[in-house]
């Protein structure tokens, strides 16, 4: 087989598995995105570093060229630029979208240059209404409050989606559990409200181990790859998994703004998804006892937790919720989630301080509020962590200490 050929087998393997029978998640996982490596003779995924491909038939490449313009559909053959494609990172797009039960999955350099091409797409047919239920991650909230891409949005419960939508009605968006209040919402129940305007669901806390928006109806699912999808805090990224029809219009959209994803991240991402149910799993066991423990302290005023379950806990503190950050040893104190290690934060002064304070304290996100990330150290560990914490802020504020409740809080 010559090289040319060669590289053509490599890469429309990536994306053209045989069939097969329907694994389960957890092989998957391991598998997915991998199918192709044991006929090369191969155990780990290669890296493909290369920003443009060798070519020396310009006509079929023209044809391609213009096949691509057409309708976003991947090239057959070869790369042709690291703009267009990368076969490391199809990689990582095929085992996202047989993770999410999706035609395909289309990533980018970040969640938010994910969300971003969606509203361009849509926009680029002339639908530029967007329907969002708060909260959502906070420069989501912004995004589309601020109209950077030229969007309007309307804000509304779920229960008022169908009453919002207009003739110019884009898109639905929704995340659930939501940030940082991890409120849920009945996504079947959203999907059939929105009618045939698609729904795009945050799936960035939930992961498809917890849920899969797709199989109850939504057409896109948003990720921020940063978080559980990398899950090591050292890879930035987002992907949108979708039919193929809408992730060729993403493709477009990347190709000609830009918002491509290094190969390296790539590359870790693909290697992240392979322990992600182990490590959502474990981390989600350890949180629902935190959860308990937290529930059951007399300075803690209220602890969200979804009925889904999964790694994220919010609570609400009687004392200082700064003083509990700036007391933490074990737990790190900082922005993002789903890593390895634990990580807490404010919202309201962080990841949510971009959106209106009115609009903030509506949507849950209140001033005690604080947002832990439950990683993979021991629970007890944890604990003595987090309660040491949460007791030097009530003392640091009398007030809340004289006020603090004889028994814990509720569960949320």
């Amino acid at each position: 087989m010559d090289s040319a050929a060669a590289s053509t087998h490599v890469y429309d393997d990536v994306r053209r598995p045989a069939s097969r029978a329907p694994r389960a998640l957890a092989t998957e996982a391991v598998h997915a995105g991998r199918d192709d490596l044991a006929r090369q003779g191969l155990h780990a995924p290669p890296i493909d570093l290369s920003t443009t491909y060798p070519s020396y038939d310009s006509r079929a490449e023209a044809a391609r060229i213009d096949a691509f313009a057409t309708t976003g559909a991947e090239p057959d053959g070869p790369p042709v630029y690291g703009r267009l494609g990368n076969p490391t990172v199809a990689r990582f797009e095929t085992a996202l979208a047989r993770l999410e039960g999706t035609e395909s999955a289309v990533a980018f350099a970040s969640g938010m240059a994910a969300l971003s091409a969606v509203l361009l797409a849509r926009a680029s047919t002339g639908l530029r209404h967007v329907v969002a239920v708060r909260p959502l991650y906070g420069c989501s909230d912004h995004l589309l409050t601020a109209g950077l891409l030229g969007s309007e949005v309307t804000w509304t419960d779920p229960a008022g989606i169908a009453d919002a939508l207009r003739p110019d009605t884009g898109l639905v968006m929704v995340e659930s559990p939501a940030n940082p209040t991890l409120a849920e919402v009945d996504l079947r129940a959203v999907a059939h409200a929105c009618g045939s305007v698609p729904l795009l669901a945050d799936n960035t806390f939930a992961t498809p181990v917890l849920q899969r928006p797709a199989e109850q109806g939504a057409r896109l699912v948003l990720h921020s790859a940063t978080k559980y999808l990398g899950g090591h805090g050292d890879v930035l990224a987002g992907v949108v998994a979708c039919d193929e029809e809408f992730a060729g219009q993403l493709r477009q959209i990347r190709f000609a703004t830009g918002g491509v994803l290094h190969p390296l991240a790539g590359y870790l991402l693909l290697r992240g998804l392979s322990t992600l149910p182990v490590r959502v799993r474990a981390a989600s066991a350890t949180a629902a006892e935190l959860a308990r423990r937290l529930a059951a302290d007399p300075h803690v005023a209220r602890v969200h937790y979804p009925r889904i379950g999964g790694a994220m806990i919010a609570f609400e503190v009687h004392g200082d919720p700064h003083e509990v950050i700036a007391g933490v040893r074990l737990v790190t104190p900082a922005v993002s989630l789903g890593s390895v290690d634990t990580l807490i934060q404010h919202p309201a002064s962080i990841s949510h301080r971009i959106v209106d304070e009115r609009e903030r304290r509506g949507a849950g996100v209140s001033d005690r509020l604080l947002r832990l990330s439950v990683g993979l150290e021991d629970v007890d560990d944890l604990w003595d962590d987090l309660r040491t914490a949460i007791a030097m802020s009530a003392s640091a504020t009398v007030s809340a200490t004289a006020q603090a409740p004889e028994r814990g809080a509720a569960v949320v």
